[in-house]
């Protein structure tokens, strides 16, 4: 098959491979090579961080330093499978959606499995949510400007709460910004063969073990907390923002999600990267496409969040 990567890309790709089997290897030794090579923020955002407890998730709250004022807030669930990623492997990326964004990021430390399987993740990102729109006010937030995302595995979860609280008239959500978001556990589709056999950073055999840790009970993974592409309805979710990788297994699931909203009426913003992988935001200030899109994503955050005529 031709490589459909950008020369960028692919090096990105082979350098962040590493040579390792990680599916072998397993979801914890995974995750402890992601801690051990964490990439710090540099400093340039200026932005300020701390750490909270939300009713005993914990947190952590960034925030423009020169800003005294209460701000718009993003509720961040990072990417990671599921079974790895922290709030500290997010530093980097959290600054500086803050700062593009102008806003508040509450990023959530999630349980991670297979030490917490499903649905401990989604019961930690409805609680968060809740108590952003609770204690919010304490922490110089903006309550009634409450947007909520994140990548990957940290995708589902956004859309997962958001969807909860429509059914249960929870939080007032203005927004979603979903980069490659997980959307279906069981679904076959012709990107997860084209993509997922090797050499596209998410190929089958992790997304097997991430699935297995995280939903040990293969009855559930189709439960639309598990798979939300499977909720009966979509509509009256919040507008969204959502960046798809050409090159990533979960492309047209995203792309079947994008336009079950767009058919609800949901105001959508999707945009498809030619030759790039899942994971490419965080190559931003090395990548122009992920540079890009996080332009476009914090661009449509900050829209969303602006204050009501």
């Amino acid at each position: 098959m031709m490589d459909k990567l950008t020369p960028l890309s692919r090096m990105l790709v082979d350098r962040m491979a590493g040579g390792h089997d990680w599916a072998e290897l397993g979801p914890v030794a995974f995750r402890d090579y992601l801690t051990a090579n964490r990439q710090p923020p540099t400093g340039e955002d200026n932005i300020v961080a701390r750490d909270a407890d939300a009713d005993g998730v914990p947190v952590r709250i960034y925030r423009p330093a020169e800003r005294t004022d209460p701000l718009p807030v993003l509720l961040f669930m990072h990417g990671g499978g599921f079974v790895s990623g922290t709030v500290n492997n997010y530093d980097r990326l959290c600054h500086r959606i803050a700062r593009k964004a102008d806003c508040a990021v509450v990023s959530v430390e999630y349980r991670l499995a297979p030490e917490h399987p499903y649905p401990a993740a989604v019961e930690d990102a409805i609680a968060a949510l809740g108590w952003v729109a609770r204690e919010g006010g304490k922490h110089d937030i903006d309550t009634s400007r409450i947007a909520i995302g994140g990548d990957s595995a940290g995708g589902t979860l956004s859309i997962v709460a958001a969807l909860n609280a429509r059914d249960s008239n929870g939080p007032a959500i203005r927004h979603m910004m979903l980069i490659y978001p997980g959307l279906d556990l069981e679904s076959d589709t012709e990107s997860k063969r084209e993509f997922g056999q090797g050499g596209y950073m998410l190929d089958a055999a992790f997304s097997a073990m991430c699935v297995g840790a995280y939903t040990p009970d293969p009855a559930r993974r189709t439960e639309p907390n598990a798979s939300p592409l499977r909720a009966d309805s979509v509509a009256g979710l919040p507008s969204a923002t959502i960046i798809v990788p050409e090159c990533d297994p979960l492309r047209d699931d995203i792309l079947a999600f994008s336009a079950r909203l767009e058919a609800a009426g949901v105001p959508v913003d999707t945009k498809v990267y030619p030759g790039v992988f899942h994971g490419f935001v965080s190559t931003f200030g090395i990548l122009p496409e992920a540079d890009d899109a996080l332009d476009r994503a914090t661009a449509g955050l900050k829209a969303a969040l602006a204050p009501a005529a």
